[in-house]
Formats: C-alpha cells, sequence, structure tokens
C-alpha cells in the first residue's frame, strides 16, 4: 500500500508539466505543521520550500515538531523538483491564551500565478484543543476570523487579473479553508478554483445555512479516511470522498496513514464505527443546550489546566503526577461545576448505549431477512 512518502518518490515531476491534484493538496496542507518559525522565515519574507529546509538545518528552531514523519518528508520535499522551488510567503502562526486562540497560515506559489493558501489544524497546545472544542457550542472561533482576515490580505497582496487561488487544510485547518473561503470579500471568493478539507469537523447548523456558505459549495472537496471521528463533527453539505487509511480508530487522522493509487486517494466506505461515533456525538449536541456544552468545556478545561502544562504532550509525559493534580482539581470544583460536568458526560454515555441497542437490533433485523 503506498502513501505520501511512496508518491513523492513516483511523482517528482514540475507542477509546471503535470496539474496539481488532491495528493500535493495533502501533502501543502501538512506543511503548514512544519517547524516554522522567526529562525526559518520572517513574516515578510518569500524563500523557496529548499531554502526553508537549509535554514533548518543550519539553525535549528524553536518550534515544536509534531511528528517524526514531519522530519523525513521534510528533505524529500526540499529536494524534489515538484515541491523544492515553490516559493512561500507571510508566515503566521499566533496563540493567544486570553482568546482561546491557536491560528497559523502560510501561502505557497504555484507556477502559472496560482497560491496555496494553507491552514494549519490543531498543533499540540491546549488552547488549540479548547479552541477545536468551544467549535460545538459557538458559531465561529477567533481563529475562523483570523482565516477570513488572512485570506483577504493574501489575495489583495498578490491580486491580478488571472490570479488564482486554492485554499485547504488539514483537521481544523479544513475547517478554516472552508470558513475563509465563504466569509472572504466575494470580489476574492471568485478568484478561488479549489478548496480542500483534509479530514476537518464541519460547522453548526446556522453556518452551513448560509448564503455565503452554500455559495462555496460546489469548489470544496472534503476527505475523509473510512473510521473518521474528527471530520465528521458538526454539519457538512458538501459531498464527502472516503478514503482508506493503514490505521484504526482515531488515529486514521494521520494524513501519513492515507493511502494513495497514482495521483488520487484511494476510495473507501465509512465503517460502522464511524456511524456509531458520528450518531452518538449528534445525539449528545442534540440532547445539550449550547450552554451546558460550554459549561462543560470550561469546567474539563480548568481541570486540564490545573496541571500547569501548555500542551498535551506535557500532560502525557508526566501522567501519573499530572493524573493526580486533575483528581485533586476535580475534587475541589464547586457543586455546580462539578453537576455540569458530570451532567454531560452522563448524558453521552445514555446517548452512546441507546444507539448501541438501536444498531444491535437493526443488524439482527437485517441478518433476519437476509437468511
Amino acid at each position: 500500500m503506498a502513501n505520501i512518502f511512496d508518491y513523492m518518490l513516483w511523482r517528482d515531476i514540475p507542477l509546471s508539466k503535470t496539474e496539481f491534484n488532491e495528493i500535493d493538496n495533502l501533502i501543502l496542507a501538512r506543511f503548514s505543521y512544519f517547524p516554522l518559525d522567526e529562525k526559518i522565515i520572517d513574516a515578510n519574507e518569500k524563500i523557496t520550500i529548499k531554502e526553508s529546509y537549509e535554514r533548518y538545518n543550519k539553525n535549528g528552531t524553536t518550534s515544536r515538531i509534531l511528528q517524526k514523519e514531519d522530519v523525513d518528508l521534510y528533505p524529500i520535499l526540499a529536494n524534489s523538483q515538484r515541491f523544492g522551488n515553490l516559493y512561500i510567503s507571510d508566515f503566521i502562526n499566533k496563540i493567544d491564551v486570553e482568546q482561546e486562540k491557536q491560528f497559523s497560515a502560510i501561502t505557497i506559489h504555484l507556477p502559472d500565478n496560482c497560491i496555496y493558501v494553507a491552514y494549519r489544524g490543531t498543533d499540540n497546545t491546549i488552547v488549540g484543543w479548547r479552541e477545536d472544542l468551544n467549535m460545538c457550542f459557538s458559531d465561529t472561533v477567533p481563529s475562523q476570523l483570523d482565516a477570513a482576515n488572512y485570506l483577504n490580505k493574501i489575495a489583495k497582496k498578490y491580486d491580478s487579473s488571472d490570479l488564482k487561488i486554492i485554499v485547504g487544510g488539514h483537521s481544523k485547518g479544513g475547517n478554516l479553508a472552508i470558513y475563509a473561503s465563504a466569509f472572504c470579500n466575494p470580489e476574492i471568493q471568485d478568484k478561488i478554483v479549489e478548496v480542500y478539507n483534509n479530514d476537518g469537523p464541519g460547522f453548526s447548523e446556522n453556518i452551513v445555512e448560509t448564503e455565503e456558505y452554500r455559495k462555496i459549495l460546489n469548489k470544496i472537496q472534503t476527505f475523509m479516511p473510512q473510521t473518521s471521528i474528527i471530520g465528521r463533527l458538526l454539519n457538512h453539505k458538501e459531498k464527502i470522498t472516503i478514503l482508506q487509511s493503514t490505521q484504526t480508530g482515531i488515529m486514521q487522522h494521520d494524513l501519513y496513514s492515507w493511502q494513495v493509487l497514482g495521483d488520487h486517494f484511494v476510495k473507501d466506505e465509512f465503517t460502522n464505527s464511524s456511524e456509531f461515533i458520528d450518531q452518538t456525538i449528534s445525539n449528545w449536541i442534540k440532547e445539550v443546550t449550547p450552554k451546558q456544552r460550554e459549561q462543560f468545556v470550561s469546567v474539563l478545561f480548568e481541570i486540564l489546566n490545573s496541571t500547569q502544562a501548555e500542551t498535551l504532550s506535557e500532560i502525557s509525559g508526566k501522567w501519573f503526577a499530572n493524573a493526580k493534580t486533575m483528581i485533586k482539581s476535580y475534587k475541589e470544583l464547586d457543586d455546580k461545576s462539578k453537576e455540569a460536568l458530570n451532567k454531560a458526560v452522563s448524558i453521552f454515555v445514555k446517548v452512546g448505549k441507546d444507539n448501541f441497542r438501536i444498531n444491535a437490533k437493526n443488524d439482527f433485523l437485517k441478518e433476519k431477512i437476509t437468511n
């Protein structure tokens, strides 16, 4: 089975000679996670991917490397004919604890006056995950507003009569790509040719019913692995392409596990477990009011923040000590906060059990009819 590493070896042909495709999109979406910072590229600089890698080797980085595969992919990208000489610019990375915001983006310059605006998904920071969960009770979050502003700024900076824009991202980055494309300035939306959402969550019902969202629908390509969990959160109205992953469960969110055949993904169907999780979370959201969801998220992160950790890795790295701290924090919660947390969890368990019984009954009836 092949993945993006195999694709890089097979498809090392300049983009000027063969068209940009869905696998190229995935690779550049992943590039947005790479350890770029002020040692590698300034906000006002424009350098090639190859130059960025040379600086990475020479100067190191203060940024966190999220996956070991990134370290392997970086030199392959830098030395490839297809990506190495592409220019990158306008890198931004903002983490704001007060606003509960984690936002990062970069612009990649393709041939034929085309740019790929790549939004980074959730990183390892606790504030990043807090913002993700805020989506379950808020129509918009700060990084979505930043994403639309960034796209407006980039389109204006590189504007020309024949400018073409591709927007993409993985995980929350895919959500930001859709939001930015829908809510950017109307004249910019006309220049957008494709929007790639790689296993990113959907939106509230209020957002997907807007005219802005509906206008961009035919430009969206959403890809999800067969047991997608993150991507199936909230509402989607666009067409979804299901693909094969070599991982299981939530680990299928790892795009390095996505299977490739030529210049396309290997297609599949959603598994029963993905359908079950999707039904359970959707029903939980229906059962729990937005206010209850907000209280649940607030209390959950009050407990996580009691560890003083800034990243999930810091929590897992000293798990036993942090677990004791979190248990102590839970015990010290006031009665109202405990009730909010316990109620949300108990409803989720109830909804899960109900869905399990319904699915088991349906499977039994199907088997009986078949026999």
